[in-house]
């Protein structure tokens, strides 16, 4: 389908902006999490919960306005989506809430056998996160059951399938290679140094799933080449993202963690924008009729809610993207513990 920059493509790309900035901020975060059993010493294991202490739940922010924009924007996606995948969304839900019960738990007590199982929890909670994150993507890929009544026909068991899984391991190694960066850009001392070795082996994990799940894509879902054929300019995307990719481990070999970090965001956007750019127009994709797919312009709400939502986007976004400098300007520098740390 040809481009048309409309309302509707902007409340696309918009959406895609506001689901990367969520990407990118909590997945570094859920990345540390990913990370957290790997740290022995509790001290260590502190440092790592305060590097993303006063940020994670800012992060989150991000999801619940990229949920809201959704729903707004194209309201039939969103009861499709949230009513089919209700199994997924509850588990996602419930890991949320314990991941974060984790954290402003674990340091109520000194006792090592309760800190031992909240550190257990908030790094399972990390993975299962990201893991469903991906297996979502998978399955926006895939396709899911939609019939023509825009109701979902599958089952919560339908959505596990072994490419669906692999785009969710390849989701928690990125996250995983993300937080180590951040935690390298965050720390110091000793326990930098075991972040920084970190870093190399993340990003191995993370190449080699991420090729698996290409392949994969290549071999079985070709629809999602077929924009990259028709507009062989885009394909600049998969460029900027091996070159971020390329780029981390050189700048983490010159000490530049905070330039790694930035490679690490810029290869999280670009995979995202592969991912935009392989299923636009579509939102849903039905294995049951082509014809039955919900796409930006018949699961959308109407031109004036559009116009009207827009409007409020434009004057709602600087507050975010505000609220979200100030917290990062605020809390930057290395973490150092104290009284009222976790």
């Amino acid at each position: 389908m040809e481009f048309t920059f409309d309302l509707n493509t902007i409340w696309f790309i918009l959406i895609g902006i506001l689901l990367a900035g969520y990407a990118i901020l909590d997945g570094f975060d859920l990345g540390v999490g990913a990370l957290h059993l790997l740290f022995k010493k509790d001290e260590e294991r502190r440092i790592a919960i305060n590097a993303i202490g006063p940020v994670w739940d800012g992060n989150e922010v991000w999801l619940v306005t990229g949920g809201g924009a959704l729903f707004a924007a194209f309201p039939d996606v969103y009861a499709t989506v949230f009513s089919g995948f209700y199994t997924a969304f509850m588990l996602l839900l419930f890991v949320l809430i314990f991941r974060a019960v984790a954290l402003e738990f674990r340091s109520k007590q000194e006792a090592k056998w309760w800190r031992q199982m909240w550190d257990v929890l908030f790094s399972v909670a990390s993975i299962v996160i990201a893991l469903l994150m991906g297996v979502a993507l998978g399955n926006i890929v895939t396709g899911v059951p939609v019939g023509a009544d825009k109701e979902f026909a599958g089952s919560f068991l339908g959505l596990i399938t072994p490419y669906t899984v692999l785009v969710g391991i390849t989701t928690v190694a990125l996250f995983m290679m993300h937080g180590s960066i951040y935690l390298v850009m965050k720390t110091e001392g000793e326990i930098q140094q075991k972040a920084r070795g970190w870093v190399n082996n993340t990003i191995i994990f993370f190449v080699i799933c991420f090729v698996s799940t290409t392949m994969a894509t290549l071999v079985y879902f070709p629809h999602m080449t077929q924009h990259f054929k028709d507009t062989p300019f885009l394909f600049i995307l998969a460029l900027l993202n091996m070159l971020a990719i390329a780029n981390i481990p050189r700048e983490i070999h010159h000490k530049k963690e905070f330039k790694a970090f930035l490679s690490s965001c810029a290869s999280i956007a670009a995979l995202l924008a592969l991912f935009a750019a392989g299923i636009f127009p579509n939102i849903v994709i039905s294995t049951i009729n082509p014809d039955y797919s919900l796409t930006i312009y018949n699961a959308a709400s109407s031109q004036k809610t559009l116009s009207t939502m827009l409007t409020i986007a434009i004057i709602g976004m600087p507050f975010v993207i505000g609220y979200t400098i100030t917290i990062y300007w605020i809390f930057r520098g290395k973490v150092k513990l104290d009284k009222m740390s976790y």
